[in-house]
């Protein structure tokens, strides 16, 4: 059978490569953003109670009310914006699935979507199996900022969205304020929806708060939050994630939502709804995780490495310069096969390969094992 694919160019995700790579070679895997410790005792323990309580079966479309509420209530208490939990907040399987949902409820052929790379892997695929076309503004390196001026130039009347990342995957570099003001005059009064990925809401270091589309109100009229849980409780392999939105979009949301996944895990929602209900749970993530990015940081500041900063999210980027002027996807496959230890290039984050010599270091790992990737990056 003869089969028109429609993605031809795409292949196997960049995480899912180098993890194989990690355990064939049985290297330390520091590529793919997972933790390698538990999760809280208690938040296991709750949906244990929920699931010995007979809630295995499906649960609502939207999701659980009582999560929906319990989103309300983080939005409300870090952002100052109230979002209604029958309407304008929807339960995901996983935040990837929520970009996926958003981009396929309103991208329709020939729309231009407007993205930032490098760029976390499933936006162009997203969009391109939609019959969109993905418009790439390069952040400017070594600070990975963005060019305002550059976006407006990028505009056109086939522009139907724009994508944001912060605190931002790769790079670990966040938007400010005055990011977002930019963002919310160039897409005023126009037909263009924003998408915000928040995933690492919670794990921003900088001392100017996480700034969520949901602090501007123009903005976040036409914005699309996405977000997930799987980073601020540990627990990435639930996959349960979220998105929030003006009524309007999010009815046009459901519409795809309802028939892609129809619900997500029943239990699981039920035990972060409860276990959320302590905010030290979401609102000390940044303090675990910026000492965690503090102490990678101590053990390895006398390798050859450079260390970028590392504003928020759990991943740390190293220049490798003064070791290698190979290809970085040489580079970590050899660092990989040779020295045992897995990171990501960052060059496949960009269309056209940009490489800076960079390489993505995940950082949500227990101590000793940070002990161990340090010991092998001090020798190359």
């Amino acid at each position: 059978m003869e089969i028109k694919s429609k993605l031809p160019n795409i292949g196997t995700t960049i995480f899912s490569v180098m993890s194989s790579l990690a355990r064939e070679h049985n290297a330390i895997n520091l590529s793919q953003g997972f933790p390698d410790f538990s999760c809280s005792l208690q938040l296991l323990e709750l949906a244990q109670k929920e699931m010995s309580a007979g809630f295995n079966q499906y649960a609502p479309m939207q999701g659980v009310i009582q999560l929906r509420e319990r989103i309300a209530e983080i939005i409300q208490t870090c952002y100052n914006r109230v979002y209604s939990p029958d309407t304008e907040i929807t339960i995901t399987a996983g935040a990837t699935q929520g970009i996926y949902t958003s981009i396929a409820a309103f991208i329709q052929k020939g729309d231009e979507v407007i993205i930032f790379e490098p760029a976390y892997d499933c936006y162009i695929p997203s969009i391109e199996v939609h019959g969109g076309v993905a418009v790439p503004v390069q952040l400017t390196y070594p600070n990975f900022h963005i060019d305002w001026q550059l976006v407006k130039q990028k505009i056109n009347k086939n522009t139907r969205m724009i994508i944001i990342n912060s605190p931002h995957n790769p790079s670990g570099t966040v938007l400010s304020s005055n990011d977002l003001v930019e963002l919310e005059k160039i897409v005023a009064n126009k037909n263009i929806i924003v998408v915000s990925d928040e995933v690492y809401e919670h794990m921003n270091f900088m001392e100017e708060p996480h700034q969520s589309v949901a602090r501007f109100k123009s903005l976040s009229n036409q914005s699309i939050i996405v977000s997930s849980f799987g980073k601020t409780v540990h627990t990435t392999g639930w996959k349960i994630g979220y998105v929030a939105g003006p009524e309007y979009l999010m009815t046009e949301f459901r519409k795809i939502h309802q028939f892609l996944v129809f619900a997500v895990n029943h239990p699981f929602q039920l035990a972060l709804a409860e276990y959320l209900a302590d905010k030290k749970t979401y609102l000390e993530v940044k303090n675990f995780y910026s000492q965690k990015r503090d102490f990678f940081k101590g053990l390895i500041s006398s390798s050859r490495f450079t260390i970028e900063p590392c504003s928020g999210t759990y991943f740390q980027l190293l220049n490798y310069k003064k070791i290698s002027d190979e290809k970085d996807t040489e580079f970590a496959i050899r660092m990989t096969k040779e020295n045992k230890l897995a990171a990501v290039p960052l060059s496949v984050f960009y269309t056209n390969k940009t490489d800076n010599k960079l390489l993505r270091f995940c950082f949500a790992k227990k101590e000793e094992t940070l002990k161990r990737a340090a010991e092998i990056i001090n020798r190359l």
